[in-house]
């Protein structure tokens, strides 16, 4: 087996439950396309965990499922509001601006975190023709820095956006991790703080691949069905992404594993504090650790653990743990850099 690394969750494999539930779901044959029980069952799951009068969609990744979402929402001449650190910006090649034709309005903010404050002069051009006409507040939670908003910044982000004929989106890919850190239900950070429309996330946190698009308001996504297939992201064989939220979603083993992540995060940051070379720079809220090290010691460290540099400037490194993290993967690592910085 190759060593578990720090780079990505997504770098992990797949839970157990997960390949039971895939196994499981491979006998004999069912409509395809989502007109299948698996695909029944978990619909109603993801209802009985968000909210009943909600619409749910899979599609095969986090950015389609980003992508896709903003789309409905929005009309070409329209602009989404983000983090300048945020994964629709950064991380997804222009697919937001190239599905949507939107324009992304993007904020800087050391924690990845957008503020009511932040945002109020990006509506200055709002009604004047030159201009494109703000519609999202797009956030994610957990955020790319680590961070997590809580349920009062939640809601203050939801009630200013519709106060101002927004709405507020939120990439959720890892939010699981911040229901964890908020001792939280997905229910009340998502529908209950205001969130509109809603990516979440099941590959970061122990499937194989699947993620699911949920309006909290069924008439933002009465057209989403044929976005998704003319955003070729429709699964034929779909059984098999429900069979795993399924499972996610059952047991509650979408909260065992973010919170094992969350607690190897967690102790990763707090031996990481104790080395005197090395700084994080966020504090540790979900199952991501940012830390400065030494630029010279980076390439050694990388050779046995592989991990991203975020920021080459400040030489400020991204550390996520998974679900399975173990604790002699943390001491082991943190010895080794221990070893190497002295």
């Amino acid at each position: 087996m190759s060593k578990r690394s720090f780079a990505s969750d997504n770098n992990a494999g797949i839970h157990a439950e997960v390949i039971e539930a895939i196994a499981a779901a491979n006998d004999g044959h069912v409509i395809a396309y989502g007109d299948d029980p698996f695909t029944a069952r978990a619909v109603k799951l993801f209802q009985k965990h968000f909210g009943r009068d909600t619409a749910v969609y899979f599609v095969y990744g986090g950015t389609g499922a980003n992508v896709l979402g903003l789309k409905a929402i929005t009309k070409p001449h329209e602009a989404i509001i983000c983090a300048e650190t945020a994964h629709v910006n950064v991380d997804e090649c222009g697919a937001p601006e190239n599905f949507t034709g939107c324009k992304l309005l993007t904020v800087s903010t050391p924690d990845g975190k957008l503020r009511v404050e932040q945002i109020k002069p990006l509506l200055h051009g709002v009604g004047v023709e030159h201009h494109v006409q703000p519609r999202v507040i797009s956030v994610s939670q957990a955020t790319e820095m680590g961070t997590v908003y809580t349920k009062k910044e939640l809601k203050t982000l939801a009630d200013f956006a519709h106060d101002h004929n927004l709405l507020l989106h939120v990439d959720g890919a890892r939010l699981a991790n911040a229901a964890v850190s908020l001792k939280a239900s997905l229910k009340e950070i998502t529908a209950e703080a205001g969130v509109d429309v809603l990516s979440f996330g099941g590959t970061k946190n122990g499937m194989m691949y699947g993620e699911a698009v949920i309006f909290f308001n069924k008439n933002f996504g009465g057209d989403f069905k044929y976005i998704r297939k003319q955003g070729m992201h429709l699964p034929s064989k779909m059984r098999y992404i429900s069979a795993q939220f399924q499972a996610l979603l059952s047991d509650d083993l979408w909260r065992r594993s973010a919170a094992h992540s969350n607690r190897m995060a967690q102790l990763l940051g707090s031996e990481l504090a104790k080395i005197q070379q090395v700084q994080l720079t966020q504090p540790v809220e979900a199952n991501g650790v940012f830390a400065v090290i030494p630029r010279k010691y980076v390439p050694q460290l990388q050779k046995k653990y592989f991990f991203y540099v975020w920021n080459e400037e400040i030489s400020e490194v991204r550390l996520m743990a998974s679900f399975d993290t173990t604790e002699n993967d943390v001491r082991d690592f943190v010895a080794f850099l221990r070893k190497t910085v002295q």
